[in-house]
Parts: structure tokens; sequence; C-alpha cells
């Protein structure tokens, strides 16, 4: 079930919502749980009902793992405990390696042995990567002492919580369920319920307006664009899409949550305001960035033994993020060039002048947009046709200034707006009650409703 769709807007969430504060307020605050964990399950089987089962399997799974590691964690020795940790997250990874994987694994195979082994053609279950993700880092909490859950229908609503669970944010059980257990957060609040509306309007506008009008024209850039003037169109359109798209869905699953009463964690804060890597990292999909370091990089040695050491981490970090990403060469490609990127900047940061703000802003805005050019490409030889056409060694590939045009003018318009605007976080922090903002509400819900007839799915709804 897509935010962006009537059922969603018009009956699904209005329903939850009601029931969830109705039960609370007559006091079955239990059953309210149920409640929210049960339509968080309808959700998630809108899509297909048949990756249910897959769904509660692995939620079983790691709720079991989950028991071991907390409420037998002084009794079980240290070394068992890891053991027990390293099969929770071992078959975590089988699992999503066969559904995400096992395709990619099977087509490298035939090509470096010229074996003709059939591939399987697994459709990858919606949001695995989050929920696993999301479920890893509940088993290492655990393991450390972070977190612990002796409630099974909590455990569930945990994971599946329908504002996160397709893409995001990745949470942590520390962070989510104290929320649900607060009595004030029990009781309809109208002052969250206006804002997250509007945060949820600002998401629905991004992604129905501005995301899927620039999908058509990285579409049909990357599908047939050569020359210089085309390729960075399509390459340009393609970055304000992702933004839009993603920061959008975000915008909506903190909006979604916060009518509950629950506060999501930020998931973008200006990204292509960066200055560096570093700093682009620090602001684009942040709970995965915070994923990375503290379940990848960390435990690899993070910066503890040198530079030398903290760059090879890095590098290791950003190619498992871009497998994550997708089982593909294009996004261990876009995960090396990060990774490599970041390690550069380490480097220079010990031995280099620092760089006037708008050239570092260059670089690294240009860095970013070359790196989604593999991100979004279907295949190496695409992601090459682009790349060449955006260095100009294709001349200016420019036909005809009618198709060209509408999409310039959208990118003048918008990539200021992101560059200079304030964020969705800032506006709903400067947000009032008063009839401004209604009215601005109004405007944002009317028009995306225009849009709505091109329902399309979100881009990370892939991974």
């Amino acid at each position: 079930m897509l935010f962006n769709s009537y059922v969603f807007i018009f009956m699904f969430w209005p329903v939850t919502l009601m029931v969830y504060f109705t039960l609370n307020r007559f006091r079955y605050t239990e059953l309210s749980k149920y409640w929210l964990a049960l339509s968080s399950l309808f959700f998630y089987g809108w899509w297909n009902e048949k990756y249910i089962p897959l769904l509660l399997g692995s939620i079983v799974f790691n709720y079991m793992i989950g028991r071991l590691l907390t409420s037998r964690g002084k009794e079980a020795g240290q070394r068992r405990r890891k053991l027990i940790l390293t099969f929770g997250i071992t078959m975590n990874l089988l699992l999503l390696g066969y559904y995400k994987y096992a395709d990619f694994f099977l087509d490298n195979l035939n090509n470096l042995t010229g074996a003709d082994i059939p591939l399987l053609h697994i459709i990858l279950p919606l949001g695995i990567s989050f929920f696993t993700f999301t479920q890893i880092a509940y088993l290492v909490d655990g393991y450390r002492g972070k977190a612990q859950e002796y409630n099974f229908f909590s455990y569930v609503l945990f994971v599946t919580f329908y504002p996160h669970l397709i893409a995001g944010p990745i949470l942590h059980h520390s962070e989510m369920m104290p929320q649900f257990d607060r009595m004030r957060n029990k009781v309809l609040n109208w002052p969250n319920l206006s804002r997250g509306m509007y945060i949820f309007c600002i998401g629905l506008i991004k992604k129905v307006v501005i995301a899927d009008t620039f999908a058509v024209f990285a579409n049909d850039g990357f599908a047939s664009a050569t020359g210089f003037i085309d390729s960075w169109t399509a390459a340009l359109s393609y970055t304000l899409q992702l933004y839009f798209d993603f920061s959008g869905y975000t915008d909506m699953a903190i909006g979604v949550a916060l009518c509950f009463n629950i506060k999501l964690p930020e998931n973008f804060n200006s990204p292509y305001k960066a200055l560096n890597l570093q700093d682009f990292w620090r602001r684009w999909h942040m709970t995965l960035s915070r994923f990375l370091r503290d379940y990848i990089y960390i435990p690899l040695g993070g910066n503890r033994r040198g530079e030398a050491i903290a760059m090879r981490n890095v590098i290791i970090t950003f190619l498992i993020g871009g497998l994550w990403h997708g089982a593909g060469w294009t996004f261990i490609i876009w995960g090396a060039l990060h990774g490599f990127g970041q390690a550069i900047h380490r480097l220079w940061t010990k031995v280099g002048r620092p760089l006037p703000v708008w050239a570092a802003w260059l670089i690294t805005f240009v860095f970013v947009n070359v790196a989604w050019v593999f991100f979004r490409s279907t295949s190496w030889q695409q992601a090459l046709r682009i790349l060449k056409g955006m260095s100009g060694m294709n001349g200016t590939g420019l036909h005809s200034w009618t198709t060209i045009l509408f999409p310039i003018v959208l990118i003048a318009i918008f990539l200021p707006v992101v560059l200079f605007a304030p964020n969705s976080s800032q506006l709903r922090n400067q947000m009032n009650h008063g009839w401004k903002t209604g009215l601005a509400m109004a405007v944002m819900f009317v028009l995306s409703l225009l849009y709505l007839n091109r329902i399309s799915e979100f881009l990370y709804f892939n991974f």
C-alpha cells in the first residue's frame, strides 16, 4: 500500500488512527498495540499476502534470538552469547542473500565458468533490506545490553510499525518502544496531529508533483542521452528525483508516525548542501549512515588503529553499503566510489589545504552526481554512455530545444530550492498553527491530489 494512494490517505490511515486512539481512550492499551501491529501486517500484505509468513518468520526468529541474548544474558557465558549473536546475524544475512543476491551470484557464476545454471527469478520481498537491518541492529543492541523486549506483540510492532516498514528510517528499539509505553502518547495530541499532517503534505507534494515529474526526464535521458546537455539534464533530473522521492517518503513516514505521537528519527538534512563526502553522509539517509558506522565501520576497528586502517574500513563499509542497495555491479561501483572518495577526503584533511567553500561544495556536488549515474544505470554500458556525454566526449547532443528546455527550466527552479530553502525538518520546527499554515497545507494537499492519478512506487521500495 502506497502512501501516495487514495486507499491509504482516505481509508487505511484515518481508520487505523481513530481505532488506535479509541482503544487507548477506553484504556485498552495493550489491545491498541495489537491493533497497530495487525494493521501494519495488513499494510504489508496489501502488496502481496504471500510474503506475510516470510516477514512473520523473520520476526519470530529474531525475537527468539533476542530473548536468548537478553533474558539469559547474565547466565550465559560471553562465548555462548557471541555464538548466538553470530548465528542470528548469519541467518538474517542468508535470508537477505537468498532473496536479494541469489540470481546475481548465479549470473556471475555462469559468466565466469561458462556454466548454464538457470536463474531462480526470485521476486524481492518488499522492504526486506529495511526490516532485516532493523532486526540485526536489535540483536546487536541486545548483545550489548542496550535493548530487550519480552512482549512478542511489542516486538512485532517495533519491526512492522507501518510508517517505517517499507523504506525506513532504520530504527533502534530503544528510541521507538518507550514512546509506545508513555501514557501521554496514548492520548490524541492535536498539535502533533496538525504537525504530522503538515509534514505529510510536504512529503506528498515532493513525491507526486516534483519527484514523479523529474522521473519522466530522468528515464528518458538515461534511455537515450548521448551529448553534454542532455546527459547532464538526465543526471541532474535523477539527482533531484531521488532526493524528492526518498525524502518525500521519509517526510510522509515521519508525519504519519507523529499523528500517533511517535517521533521517528530524521533521515535527511539538506544533503546537497554538503561541503565534503563525510558531510554528505551525515545528511543523506542518516539512519543508514548510523547503521553502517555503528555496526560495520566501528566493529571493523573504526579509526582506532591508524589512518591507513581507518581508510580501509571506510572503503569496506561503503562497499557493503553499495551492495546493500542492490544486487548489481553498478551499486558496488557506486559504493566503491563513495568509499574511496571518503578515504581521499580523510587524506586531504591531513595533508591538504582547506578549499574555498564554493570549490568544496562544487567538487562534492559534481562527485555525488557522477556517482548517482552508476546508482541509476541498469548496466555498465548505460553508465559509461551517460558519463561520456557528461564529459563532452560526444558533443552537445542537443537535437531539439523543445524536448530539453522544460526539464532545464525545472532544474533551474528546484536546484536552488534544494540548496537554499528550509528543509522539511526546519519547516516543521518553524510551523505555527495559524491560518497561513492551514492554507499552505490545503494547497499542497489539493495540488497533490491532482497528480495522484499517476501513482508510482517509491524508488527505495526496490531496496
